[in-house]
């Protein structure tokens, strides 16, 4: 029996830290630049403090944390890291029904 991954339901928890700006505003506008995409994805997502996950099928998320880490050093800093969490299940259940009843 063939599975048809991309349609799996996935998510995507990701943290993009570029490394070696001189202050925390410069760092805020590269992860800025990075969100961006995520928003520009048309994906599902929840921006958090320490990463953001994104919901979507596997192939896309797998491409937009390619893209995320490409803009980071586009940006021009010296070194960039992408701590990433994959997730895929057809009962993982999704961000909202996760932390919806948390939020105020």
């Amino acid at each position: 029996m063939k599975i048809d991954v991309d349609a799996i339901p996935s998510a995507m928890a990701i943290q993009c830290l570029p490394m070696g700006l001189g202050t925390k505003e410069e760092t805020y506008a590269v992860v800025d630049s990075v969100i961006t995409l995520i928003q520009e994805s048309g994906l599902s997502y929840e921006v958090g403090p320490f990463e953001t996950v994104v919901e979507g099928p596997l192939p896309q998320l797998l491409d937009l944390a390619g893209r995320m880490h490409r803009r980071m050093l586009e940006s021009g800093i010296s070194t960039a890291a992408s701590y990433i969490k994959l997730w895929s299940g057809t009962n993982m259940g999704s961000t909202e029904e996760k932390v919806g009843k948390y939020r105020k």
